[in-house]
This record gives structure tokens, sequence and C-alpha cells, in this order.
């Protein structure tokens, strides 16, 4: 990581453990605690990003949906 910022965080000692015990099964070291984080709250955030995507086509008639999609995949297939 070449910008970093630091943090300051709290969580539970269970959930310290278990991430610790985690990150030493798999023969990472501390630093990687890090990295595991980092990454951890790039899928978090990706996964609620998708989540109110999702949502808003909720109303959506699900054939509509499908065609508006078909289309979608149609156009970024095309050749630039």
């Amino acid at each position: 990581m070449t910008d970093t910022t630091r943090w300051t965080v709290s969580v539970s000692r269970n959930t310290d453990i278990a991430v610790r015990s985690f990150l030493a099964q798999r023969g990472m070291k501390k630093g990687d605690l890090s990295r595991f984080i980092e990454e951890a709250v790039k899928w978090r955030v990706l996964d609620q990003t998708v989540a109110e995507a999702r949502g808003k086509f909720d109303d959506m008639d699900p054939e509509e949906l499908d065609a508006l999609i078909d289309e979608a995949v149609t156009a970024a297939r095309q050749p630039a």
C-alpha cells in the first residue's frame, strides 16, 4: 500500500481472536491484518452497492428487467 490512511477501530474480543486465529491458521502474519480488513471492507461495500442497485428494480416486471439486462449486455459487447 503506497498511499495509506491509519484507522483506529474497535472490535469485540471474540472478533479479534477469531480474525487473528483465522489469519494464523493460514500462515499470515500480524501485518496481514490490514490487508485482510481492506479486502473485507471492499467486498462489503460492493455487496451493499449491489444490494442497493437490485432494490431499485424490485418493482419492475421480471420480463422487462430481463429485456433491459439483455440490452445492456449487448451494448457492452459492442466493439468500441
